[in-house]
């Protein structure tokens, strides 16, 4: 008898378990108050940890987003007081990387120059932006612990509706629009900032919130930028890898001596007039250059990008990204060089190739900051759960057709003489190169008329150039600045 209740026991606490469906939470916040010193003064500050609905045309919500949002709790009227609203990329990538690294109050635990070290954790950020703006950090369907939701029949939305350039910015226009008004922010100076695919993501919403739900910004940050819609083919993308090149090879000590001899300051502007000047008519002129055109071009792109001049000519001048981060120091090292971050080494199983056989810089991000935003978000922002927080979520196929954002946000700031533009680039980004960075800026700025309100930094660090102590000091004081310029003017009004 007693083996007999202890098995129907057992069953019945078997079957319990697995009757007991993953709860998403639709549409609640939890909060908490905390205290972090930013520049040696103690800001007080609360932590809303959120889920607000995407609702489609019938008011059913179809997703639920979750959001993190940080407001400074000595402030009693925040009518001038800036909001940021936050993205990162991929598509498909959770807000995880900015939140915890860039602008909000608590960090990953890494080193001065960005590597991992254990055990994982968060520490205060004495850099954060929140002594002069609130932040929300926000996580697109399907990344984080944002989810679709069943309808009651059980069947999940269109994907349609969430993955694609436009369908993106669509939802996410009406989200931001959302929790603006739940949250009585409307009357405040409003950025946007994103992170490589997040860089079209705000220059798209920048003009969707402005011309569909009235919602006018002050300020739009690109981070690490993509090429947000503007076109990269040919001669023009060849001739705006060498300044990176030119960069990592210097990182490296792989240029020849005339130019390592000199600061990382001094040999870009050098590589980027000849690259503009110089290689990229060579470039445009194809099998009509000149023997003695197409010499000299070969021996400069040598010398400015660390590679020999035998693998230049073997590829037409045109050597492909994968082949440099594999090639640069290769004879010297035997060891590879990351994408996103070529200050990041890895090492091959075999030397010879054309491609690395990973990304050495991602998989030592993914060591650190997978357990600081898991231990983050359950036990200090108090979100008891066992949904997966995913730092890259299902969001394939991306619907990639029709990206007009950068054209967009170029239409957006001629309709809006209060709307500014600040880019941030790491010179060791080859995955979002600084240069094509500037080459975007410039296509932003076609007519010269937006010189005073476009700003471009750089910092000696990768696509998150904020790991790095030294950079992740500045770009957040950029960032202060940048606030301060776009929002002192507004009381003149919207003129020009």
């Amino acid at each position: 008898m007693k083996l007999k209740i202890t098995l129907l026991l057992s069953l019945t606490i078997c079957f319990s378990a697995v009757a007991q469906k993953m709860k998403v939470p639709v549409d609640t916040t939890i909060i908490s108050n905390h205290n972090v010193t930013i520049k040696g003064k103690s800001i007080p500050y609360k932590a809303e940890l959120g889920f607000q609905p995407v609702w489609d045309e019938s008011g059913n919500p179809v997703a639920t987003l979750n959001y993190t949002y940080y407001t400074r709790t000595d402030i009693k009227d925040d009518q001038t007081r800036p909001l940021v609203i936050s993205f990162n990329g991929g598509p498909g990538s959770a807000s995880v990387w900015m939140h915890i690294a860039y602008t909000g109050p608590r960090i990953l635990k890494i080193t001065d120059e960005g590597f991992p070290v254990q055990p994982y954790g968060i520490k205060d950020n004495p850099n954060s932006i929140l002594d002069v703006a609130d932040i929300v950090f926000i996580n697109p369907v399907n990344t984080g612990y944002s989810r679709m939701l069943p309808n009651k029949k059980g069947e999940m939305p269109d994907r349609k509706q969430f993955f694609g350039v436009n369908a993106d910015i669509s939802y996410l226009a009406t989200w931001v629009n959302t929790f603006v008004t739940r949250h009585n922010r409307w009357r405040s100076p409003k950025f946007l900032i994103g992170e490589s695919y997040g860089t079209t993501r705000v220059s798209g919403l920048a003009m969707e919130l402005q011309q569909n739900k009235w919602m006018y910004l002050n300020g739009v940050i690109l981070v690490s930028p993509t090429e947000i819609g503007f076109e990269f083919e040919g001669p023009v993308e060849i001739a705006n890898r060498l300044p990176y090149f030119a960069a990592a090879a210097w990182y490296h000590k792989a240029l020849p001596p005339a130019l390592q001899n000199k600061d990382l300051l001094e040999v870009l502007p050098e590589v980027e007039a000849y690259a503009v000047n110089e290689l990229l008519p060579v470039l445009a002129k194809g099998g009509y250059a000149t023997e003695a055109e197409r010499s000299t071009a070969i021996e400069k792109t040598a010398f400015y990008s660390g590679l020999s001049q035998k693998t230049v000519k073997q590829n037409n001048l045109a050597v492909p990204f994968d082949y440099f981060w594999k090639d640069l120091l290769r004879d010297q090292e035997g060891f590879t060089i990351g994408r996103l971050d070529s200050r990041y080494k890895g090492l091959d199983i075999a030397d010879a190739g054309s491609s690395p056989d990973y990304n050495s810089e991602l998989t030592s991000w993914l060591h650190s900051f997978t357990p600081a935003i898991n231990y983050y978000m359950t036990q200090e922002l108090n979100f008891k759960t066992d949904l997966t927080y995913d730092m890259f979520g299902d969001v394939r196929p991306w619907d990639r057709s029709n990206n007009h954002s950068g054209s967009d946000l170029r239409e957006a700031m001629a309709m809006n003489s209060n709307l500014h533009l600040l880019v941030q680039s790491g010179y060791y980004d080859g995955a979002c190169t600084y240069f094509n960075a500037k080459y975007i800026m410039s296509q932003i700025n076609l007519n010269g008329k937006f010189t005073n309100r476009i700003d471009f930094k750089g910092y000696r660090s990768g696509h998150m150039m904020y790991l790095r102590n030294e950079d992740l000091k500045n770009a957040n004081e950029d960032l202060r600045v940048f606030i301060e310029k776009a929002s002192k003017n507004i009381a003149q009004g919207a003129k020009y």
